[in-house]
């Protein structure tokens, strides 16, 4: 594999979080990798997708497709949108052997940041410092489709000056689910609420996380309760000298 990278940024990070994909170049530029950002970019599909529309999504997976086509790797801020693309496109083709053919070669390309990071560059150290105490929220789509776990705490641990302190239970959803947090308002409030308390458990002062859709979630839930905790994307913190 060579060291040339292509940023896929995702909808959240694009609109709401550029800082994220800003630190996410500087990280792999920092090792080494020559990083191109494909301008026809648009989106997974994943609201199209777990709303029941299945159509609108595949017109969109396609442009994904044809967009990321010559790319040797992608990398992606987000543990769901890279479960979208390396589990759930193959769902949708599964009547189009030719396209269905273009997305098992995409998944083998397709990596979220930490796990490129841990397992194709292979580093757990990048340099980075910052002096903070921290606590880390692991994302549903990372954590369970994808079985990412160890990869940002061990990222984590090699960040000078950072404590990391583990939230019971760490592994409990935050709440948001994409369209979820629409339609079911009340019980996605009632499950952050909880998130919330669990942060507050640890005395961290910094929220961490692979995913943007998560950090707006909990920062939502953290500012209605009037608490002055930041929320950081593991890239931001990695990006931190």
């Amino acid at each position: 594999m060579g060291n040339q990278v292509s940023l896929f940024v995702t909808c959240m990070v694009d609109q709401l979080f550029p800082k994220v994909g800003i630190a996410m170049a500087d990280v792999l530029e920092r090792l080494g990798y020559r990083v191109d950002f494909p301008e026809q970019q648009t989106c997974c599909g994943q609201p199209a997708y777990n709303s029941g529309y299945r159509a609108e999504a595949r017109t969109v997976a396609r442009h994904f497709l044809k967009t990321f086509q010559a790319s040797e790797t992608i990398v992606v801020p987000s543990g769901s949108c890279t479960a979208m693309v390396t589990h759930h496109f193959a769902d949708l083709f599964q009547k189009e052997p030719e396209t269905l053919a273009l997305v098992h070669a995409m998944e083998k390309k397709v990596y979220e940041f930490a796990t490129f990071l841990t397992e194709v560059a292979c580093v757990e150290d990048v340099g980075a410092r910052m002096e903070d105490v921290v606590t880390f929220h692991d994302g549903c789509h990372a954590l369970r489709e994808l079985g990412i776990k160890s990869a940002p705490r061990r990222l984590l641990a090699h960040v000078k000056g950072l404590e990391l302190r583990e939230m019971a239970p760490a592994e409990e959803c935050c709440g948001f689910g994409g369209t979820f947090a629409v339609k079911f308002a009340e019980l996605s409030g009632a499950m952050a609420r909880t998130k919330i308390d669990a942060i507050l458990g640890t005395g961290a002062h910094t929220v961490v996380s692979l995913d943007p859709s998560c950090l707006m979630q909990i920062q939502g839930a953290l500012s209605r309760a009037g608490l002055n905790l930041r929320t950081m994307h593991l890239a931001e913190v990695l990006a931190s000298r």
